[in-house]
């Protein structure tokens, strides 16, 4: 390794002091990149009706528009962050964030269905690239005495994005803003992308792992037919009413994957660089973590779509006073984020551990009082208790990665960050899937009233099942965050 390189590797924060200007103008540019793709996963929820309608989109084109992004984001995270580790974490961000800043700009310009869903597909592989350097960075840039703030930062943007995604798109499509309809969802990426890559080119340190030579195309290939075949039946399978091949693509998709783990092995084994770095596997924590933000990321997909029917459909509330809900549940995750960042450091694991007992508590009421309440519940009553369930939530996204990366090797941290945020995508593919069975199979597409708040009460059980387990799995993360 060279001495440069060595340089590169260090922390940014000496002596785990508190981080400088350099700093946090750094941690500021990776968490609005981060923040810019947490809101294109969800934003185009509350505006699909709206670009519907002015691009004459079909029904299934309208799915597409966000599966197009969903599933090349799910696919190219692995890759994005062996690619990072390879030619550079500074280099791909501001690669990966470039080419997303453009895709936005096409999408916002689009008259057709065809050149948006074009330019999603583009956007979701170029945040594929962007999105694992901004893990990788902060496990890289930060010491002990800073990392956890700054991991908790990323927790509480993550969160807070996919939750105020759908806010956000109804907002800026209702403004209507100089007549643009639904565009500005899309367009307000563009300032915020250039600045975001003018100011990465100052401040951002270059890493990379010094020993690795070349990208493993054999394995690259397995691992995105693999991720296909398991996340198309998963994304677009419900909406084509299940047909007899999705449950055999997805049979095919694990066997490709099998196949991938193998021939991952055999490469290590002959002394070439993985794609995926299986040693990773061997710790406990990290094994345990990726297992819980799989969980969390299912929980999230099948609660917040059944949350959203049940408030609308089975409620009777309007779009406005949905979104009430959603802003409401986003104070809590912030407040739950920071609350978890001052008890960490003491208590670690039990931090985020207590944040899923407090939200499966406060769900277990909420299924109470709906089977009370039905129909009849107040919007306070619908609304207030998200303020506990966000604040649990945002207790354990906001130090469960740091928790889940702290103890990897720098080398292989854009290895890392890809598994850890694919097993988040994969998870709210498996929770959104999983609304066919848990949601709607009690209450069918065109359902009201009581048939829809029974159908929300009875899909609790399964998410509170879902919390429990994510607490059991984060046994195995470290007690404390500890020096390593």
């Amino acid at each position: 390794m060279s001495a440069d390189t060595r340089v590169l590797l260090q922390p940014s924060v000496p002596n785990g002091g508190r981080p400088g200007s350099g700093c946090t103008l750094m941690l500021v540019v990776v968490l609005v990149a981060e923040l810019m793709n947490a809101l294109d996963g969800s934003v185009v929820y509350t505006a699909l009706p709206s670009i519907q309608h002015d691009t004459d989109a079909s029904g299934a084109a309208v799915q597409w528009i966000h599966a197009a992004y969903a599933l090349t984001f799910a696919l190219g995270l692995i890759t994005g962050g062996r690619l990072g580790d390879l030619y550079g974490r500074k280099r791909l961000f501001l690669l990966g964030t470039g080419v997303f800043t453009a895709a936005s700009l096409l999408c916002g310009l689009a008259g057709t269905a065809a050149p948006l869903i074009a330019a999603r597909v583009v956007q979701g592989a170029a945040a594929a690239v962007m999105v694992p350097q901004v893990l990788a960075t902060l496990h890289v840039s930060f010491d002990e005495g800073s990392r956890a703030r700054a991991f908790s930062l990323y927790g509480t943007i993550m969160s807070l994005g996919s939750v105020a995604g759908p806010v956000l798109g109804g907002v800026l499509t209702s403004a209507d803003i100089f007549g643009l309809g639904w565009r500005p969802i899309f367009l307000i990426n563009v300032p915020i992308g250039v600045a975001t890559v003018l100011l990465g080119l100052r401040c951002l340190p270059e890493s990379r792992d010094a020993a690795a030579r070349r990208l493993d195309f054999t394995g690259m290939t397995l691992a995105g037919l693999g991720l296909l075949s398991i996340a198309y039946p998963l994304s677009v399978g419900s909406a084509r009413h299940w047909h007899a091949w999705n449950p055999f693509m997805m049979a095919g998709g694990l066997l490709t994957l099998t196949a991938f783990v193998v021939q991952q092995r055999a490469r290590t084994a002959r002394g070439r660089d993985p794609l995926v770095v299986l040693a990773l596997f061997r710790s406990r924590a990290f094994t345990a973590g990726v297992a819980a933000q799989l969980v969390f990321g299912l929980l999230s997909g099948a609660f917040f779509l059944a949350w959203t029917l049940f408030m609308q459909d089975g409620l009777g509330l309007s779009p406005r006073q949905a979104a009430t809900g959603f802003v409401v549940a986003s104070v809590g995750e912030m407040a739950g984020a920071w609350l978890a960042m001052s008890l960490a450091a003491r208590h670690g694991r039990r931090a985020p551990q207590a944040g899923a007992l407090l939200a499966a508590a406060t769900l277990g009421g909420y299924a109470w009082l709906i089977t009370d309440q039905n129909t009849g519940l107040s919007l306070v009553l619908t609304v207030v208790p998200m303020l506990a369930v966000g604040l649990g939530l945002g207790m354990i996204g906001a130090v469960l990665a740091d928790l889940t990366l702290r103890q990897v090797d720098h080398d292989h941290a854009g290895s890392a960050s890809g598994l850890f945020n694919t097993s988040t995508q994969l998870g709210i593919a498996l929770g959104t899937a999983s609304t066919a069975v848990v949601f709607f199979a009690h209450s069918p597409v065109g359902s009201h009233g009581t048939t829809v708040t029974a159908a929300f009460a009875g899909t609790l059980g399964y998410v509170i099942a879902a919390l429990l387990a994510m607490w059991a799995l984060m046994l195995r993360l470290p007690k404390r965050l500890a020096a390593q």
